[in-house]
Order: structure tokens, then C-alpha cells, then sequence
């Protein structure tokens, strides 16, 4: 038998969820086996897998002792990955930090150590605001995710609640996302909201624009404004609408103006200039709260940025 503690960054959360984050190594259905032989108990009585933890809550635990073994070996793979950060706003319980082009926002398989979350826990731990040992399931975490080639603001949340209130506001676009992106060619019109449908080839890691709804198609709305041109580039700022996967890439290309630099869906074709990336860069975030948000709401209506001239397509526009 053993006993757990649940603590601030474990409340709030269903105690079938809290299991299989505290106890990784078991098996999803071990973890609901245990739940029905009553093998966990919550303040000394049954309770179900539903059962919404609170802080102070004291778990008793008749299960194996391999599994607590096995979660209690200290992993600080995250001190392996750089601890410096390009910080763009911090406080108690958020981070908005400005990703480079090429920086990964989480562990793949090609890079095993060096990711963003890694640098934000390295960064974290050397504060000591975040001690794994301190903690059951909770680790610090990014909110939303732009692509390794693309720059810009990512989120972080220092704890659970904090990720939680940022996760239903994302979900309920109460958060504003506006990125900058340099075109191959001149768009039409200088402004406009465009509506058109996606589907993703998971295997190719690509989508398709279609302008009629398809079996299987999700619908993506991009607004954009032509901020200057000269013909044969044009500088935008778009707003994400939706969030669907290559939003941005996928729909400029569909109106024959492709990103600059984004051989995936033919930047390169049009720009003979030798683009590294893409040229697309998340550089300003809105907390547009329309309703309460707990712990967070001192953050409703306000607006982060990037530095403009620290964008790399910028100069010379």
C-alpha cells in the first residue's frame, strides 16, 4: 500500500486521468482494472474514474510496486536542451516566448533531447520554479504549436490551472493569433476573409485546398491584409480564423500566392532568392477573454508582440 498527496497542479483533474500521467509505465487498462477492484481509494473511500480530484486530496494505492519504481527514477532529459530563451512576457503563471525558425516545439524522433518545452523546463528548474520531485503528474507545458520552420509566439504555462483556462480559451478562440508572412506575388485584393475546405495526407504531412466541402474536409477560414508590395513579394499580416494544420501555407498558395521560401506548397518555384524557411512568423497574440478566466483573467484584452526587426524576412520590405 502507498499513499499520494494530490497537490495544486493535480487538482481539477479526473482521477483516471491523474493515474495514467503519475503512472506511465501501466497499462491504460491496468489503470481502470485497478479502479474497478476498488484498488484505489480516495480519502479512505471508493471512488470512481470520474471523481474530480481536489487539492489536498490523499490517495491510497494497492498496486504493484514496480510502477511507483518506475515513475520515481529521477529523468531530467530536459537539461540537456539549451536553457536560454528569446522571452517575450513572464509572470507567475505564463510565458510568451518568441520561437526561432528551425527550433522544434516538442521531442520527435529526429531530435531527441532539444525542443522548446525542454528549454522552457531547463529554464524553469535552473529558477527553481519547477522541481519534478515536487511534483506527481504536472510538468511545465506549451499551450498551442507552430511549425519547426516557422517563427514566432508560443505559450507556455508554468502551472496546470494556468494550462487549463489558456486550453479552453484557445478552443473557444478567446486567444487571437497574428502572424506576418512574406507572399510571392500580389494577392488580388488587398484585403479579405477566405473560406475554403482542407483535407490532411497524414502520410505526406501535407493538405489539400478544395473550394466545395469534401467527405472528410474541415473547413478553414484565413483573414489577411496587404500591408505593402512591391509586385513580386507582398507583406502581410494574417489572422487565423480557424486552426487547421499549414492554415496559412496551404490557403495563400491556393489563391496562386504561396509563402516565400515554402517548398511544400510552392514558395520555391516563385522565389528564386534562396529562402531558407518558410517566410511566416507568429508575432502577435491578443487574450481576447470574452468570459471569466480564473487565475488569468488580468490578462483579458491585452496584446504581446515580437520585435519587427527581429523578424528575418522584414528587412528589406
Amino acid at each position: 500500500m502507498r499513499t499520494l498527496e494530490i497537490k495544486k497542479n493535480d487538482a481539477n483533474q479526473r482521477l483516471d486521468k491523474f493515474l495514467q500521467k503519475r503512472f506511465s509505465t501501466m497499462p491504460k487498462a491496468m489503470v481502470y482494472m485497478y479502479l474497478r477492484k476498488k484498488c484505489v481509494k480516495v480519502n479512505g473511500k471508493k471512488c470512481d474514474a470520474a471523481y474530480k480530484l481536489c487539492e489536498g486530496d490523499v490517495l491510497t494505492l494497492f498496486i504493484k510496486d514496480e510502477f511507483f519504481e518506475a515513475t520515481k527514477e529521477k529523468n531530467y532529459e530536459f537539461l540537456k536542451a539549451p536553457n536560454k530563451l528569446d522571452i517575450v512576457y513572464e509572470d507567475e503563471n505564463i510565458m510568451l516566448l518568441d520561437k526561432k525558425p528551425g527550433v522544434i516545439v516538442h521531442q520527435d524522433k529526429s531530435y531527441h533531447f532539444d525542443s522548446l518545452v525542454a528549454r522552457v523546463q531547463h529554464y524553469l528548474y535552473d529558477k527553481g520554479e519547477y522541481d519534478p520531485e515536487k511534483e506527481n503528474a504536472f510538468s511545465p507545458a506549451l499551450v498551442n504549436r507552430i511549425d519547426r520552420n516557422t517563427g514566432g509566439i508560443v505559450i507556455a504555462a508554468k502551472n496546470a490551472e494556468a494550462l487549463r483556462v489558456l486550453n479552453q480559451k484557445i478552443k473557444s478562440r478567446e486567444v487571437q493569433k497574428f502572424y506576418l508572412c512574406l507572399l510571392c506575388g500580389k494577392p488580388k485584393r488587398d484585403e479579405d476573409t477566405l473560406k475554403a475546405y482542407m483535407i490532411k495526407n497524414e502520410s505526406k504531412n501535407k493538405v489539400s485546398v478544395f473550394s466545395t466541402e469534401k467527405d472528410g474536409s474541415k473547413e478553414m477560414i484565413t483573414k489577411y491584409r496587404v500591408i505593402s508590395s512591391d509586385g513580386k513579394y507582398s507583406l502581410a499580416e494574417v489572422e487565423l480564423l480557424t486552426g487547421r494544420t499549414h492554415q496559412i501555407r496551404a490557403h495563400m498558395a491556393y489563391i496562386g500566392c504561396p509563402l516565400a521560401g515554402d517548398s511544400k506548397y510552392g514558395g520555391n518555384k516563385k522565389s528564386p532568392d534562396g529562402f531558407r524557411y518558410q517566410a511566416l512568423y507568429s508575432y502577435k497574440i491578443r487574450f481576447g477573454f470574452s468570459g471569466d478566466a480564473g487565475i488569468l483573467n488580468y490578462l483579458k484584452d491585452k496584446e504581446f508582440s515580437v520585435d519587427k526587426k527581429n523578424i528575418w524576412f522584414i528587412q528589406g520590405t
